[in-house]
C-alpha cells in the first residue's frame, strides 16, 4: 500500500510512526530540509523535499499509483490544493487538514466531496469533542466512545477508596455482575501493563476500563470515585481549539473565557453568545482568581504555550477545582499527566493522527485510538466474514499475547466479553494492542 504524506510535522509523522510496524511504501513530502532529515533518521520512509501543492512534487511522489494522500501540512490552504491535486493526478483518497471548522458542515463537506477530497479532518473540532466527553464524565481522565456510544472507553487512577485494590482480577471478577466494566490495560508509572487473571490492581495506578457506556455509573462506584455533577467552567486562551470548545460547551454549561487579546475577545464576544469572555492575561493568576477561579467546578487551559496550560491547571487543582484539562503540543507530555498532577493532558495533533490512521488500516477498521502514555492501541474492527475467529471461543483462538479483546458490538447490543464468548460475523470487535502485534490482528480480521 502506497501512501503519501504531505507535511512532516507533529501529525503526519506520528501517522508514519503508527505504521513503524507495517509493510507501507511511506513518502513524506515537505519544504524543511532539517524537519525531513529528523523524519528519515527515525522512520523507515522516503523523504521529499518540496511543496505538496506542486503537481511536479507530487509526481515525483509517484501520486498516480497512491492508495492514499493525507495532506497535514500547517497550511490549510496547501493540504485542500494538494488533495484535490492528487485526486486529479490519480491518488485513490484524499484526505485533507483544516482549520475552518465549517468546511465540515454538510453543504460545504459535499462541494469539497464533489472536487476529490474524501475526508476533511479538524484537529480542532476533534479537542473540542474529546473535551466535552472528558467533562461530561468528569469522574475519568479519558473517555473515549466507540459505535456512536455504544461502548465507551475510560480511564480513572485508583485511590485509597477502591475496595478492589491488591486482589488478583480473577478473584475480582468471580462476582459475575462485575463483567461489564473490564480493565484492559494499566499505566503503573511509565510501565504498560496488559491484565490477565492473575494481575493486581495498586493505589494510584492508571486503568483504563470498557463498558457499556449505560453501565458507567456503576464504574465509578466500582472504582470507589465520587460523582461530580460540573456546571460552571473556566477556559483560559482564545486559541481555535478554545472557541470550538466554548461553542460546543456554552449550551450545557456556564462558560467563562479568558483571553489577552483585545482584538480576540471581540471576535470571541460576538460569536460565542452565551459565554462570558474576559479580557486578562491567562497567566495571571491573581486576575483568574478575581474572575472566580475558586468557584469553578472545571478549568480548561487552551492557550498556546503549554507550560502556561500545565502551571495554570496546577494552580486551579491546588484551588479545589475539580476537573482539570490542559492542552499541550509535545506528545512527550501526554505519558506525564497523571504523575504531575492534572487531570488530562490533550494534544489536538494525536487526536487528529489518530483520527486519520482508521483510513489506512486493513481488516475495515472504525475506529483507532491511542491511550495517553499506554504503549499501546485500541483498534474497532469490523468482521465482515466467517473465517478462523468465528470458529471457536476467544480462549481458543491463538491471539498475540500483546492483545485483549475488550469489548463487541453486535446488533447494536454491547458485549464485554469472557473466554467463553464466540465471535459471529458482522461483529465490531474492540482490542486494545501494542503495536507488535497489529500486524497479525490486520490478517486476522482481514
Amino acid at each position: 500500500m502506497k501512501i503519501v504524506i504531505a507535511g512532516a510535522g507533529d501529525v503526519g509523522f506520528h501517522i508514519a510512526e503508527l505504521l513503524a510496524f507495517e509493510n507501507k511504501d511511506i513518502v513524506l513530502i515537505d519544504n524543511s530540509k532539517d524537519v525531513l532529515s529528523y523524519a528519515s533518521t527515525h522512520l523507515d520512509v522516503l523523504t521529499l523535499e518540496g511543496d505538496s501543492a506542486s503537481i511536479e512534487v507530487l509526481k515525483n511522489a509517484d501520486i498516480e499509483n497512491a492508495q492514499l494522500v493525507i495532506a497535514v501540512t500547517t497550511s490549510e490552504k496547501n493540504n485542500l490544493i494538494t488533495a484535490i491535486l492528487a485526486k486529479q493526478l490519480g491518488a485513490k483518497q484524499c484526505i485533507a487538514r483544516v482549520k475552518n471548522s465549517e468546511f465540515l458542515m454538510p453543504e460545504q463537506l459535499k462541494m469539497f466531496q464533489s472536487l476529490g477530497i474524501d475526508a476533511l479532518i479538524s484537529p480542532s473540532l476533534l479537542a473540542a469533542e474529546e473535551i466535552k466527553r472528558l467533562v461530561a464524565q468528569c469522574t475519568f481522565t479519558d473517555v473515549f466512545e466507540f459505535e456512536e456510544g455504544k461502548i465507551s472507553l475510560v480511564g480513572v487512577t485508583l485511590n485509597g477508596n477502591s475496595t478492589i485494590l491488591n486482589q488478583k482480577l480473577a478473584e475480582v471478577y468471580q462476582d459475575t455482575s462485575r463483567n461489564n466494566y473490564r480493565p484492559i490495560a494499566i499505566l503503573r508509572g511509565s510501565q504498560t501493563i496488559i491484565p490477565r487473571g492473575n494481575t493486581q490492581l495498586h493505589r494510584n495506578d492508571h486503568v483504563y476500563f470498557i463498558t457499556p457506556s449505560q453501565k458507567i455509573c456503576h464504574l465509578e462506584e466500582f472504582v470507589g470515585a465520587s460523582k461530580k455533577t460540573i456546571k460552571d467552567i473556566m477556559i483560559i486562551g482564545g486559541t481555535g481549539i478554545a472557541y470550538e470548545t466554548a461553542k460546543i460547551l456554552e449550551e450545557d454549561y456556564n462558560v467563562i473565557l479568558v483571553e489577552s487579546s483585545k482584538d480576540r475577545c471581540k471576535f470571541l464576544a460576538d460569536h460565542l453568545p452565551s459565554t462570558l469572555v474576559i479580557n486578562a492575561d491567562p497567566s495571571n493568576t491573581e486576575a483568574l482568581i478575581e474572575e472566580g477561579l475558586k468557584n469553578m467546578d472545571a478549568f480548561i487551559a487552551l492557550t498556546i504555550n503549554a507550560e502556561i496550560n500545565i502551571i495554570a491547571s496546577l494552580t486551579a487543582k491546588n484551588l479545589g477545582v475539580y476537573k482539570t484539562i490542559a492542552q499541550v503540543e509535545n506528545k512527550a507530555y501526554t505519558h506525564i499527566s497523571q504523575e504531575i498532577g492534572v487531570d488530562t493532558l490533550i494534544n489536538k495533533k494525536l487526536i487528529a493522527a489518530n483520527n486519520i490512521f482508521r483510513y489506512i488500516r486493513k481488516g475495515k477498521v472504525e475506529a483507532i485510538t491511542s491511550l495517553h502514555g499506554v504503549d499501546a492501541e485500541v483498534i474497532e474492527y469490523e468482521l465482515q466474514k466467517d473465517n478462523q475467529l468465528t470458529k471457536k471461543p476467544i480462549k481458543h483462538l491463538h491471539f498475540p499475547q500483546t492483545a485483549l479483546v475488550g469489548g463487541v458490538i453486535r446488533n447494536n447490543e454491547s458485549f464485554i466479553p469472557d473466554g467463553d464468548f464466540q465471535l459471529q460475523k458482522g461483529d465490531k470487535v474492540i482490542v486494545l494492542a501494542r503495536p507488535d502485534a497489529v500486524g497479525r490482528l490486520d490478517k486476522l480480521f482481514r
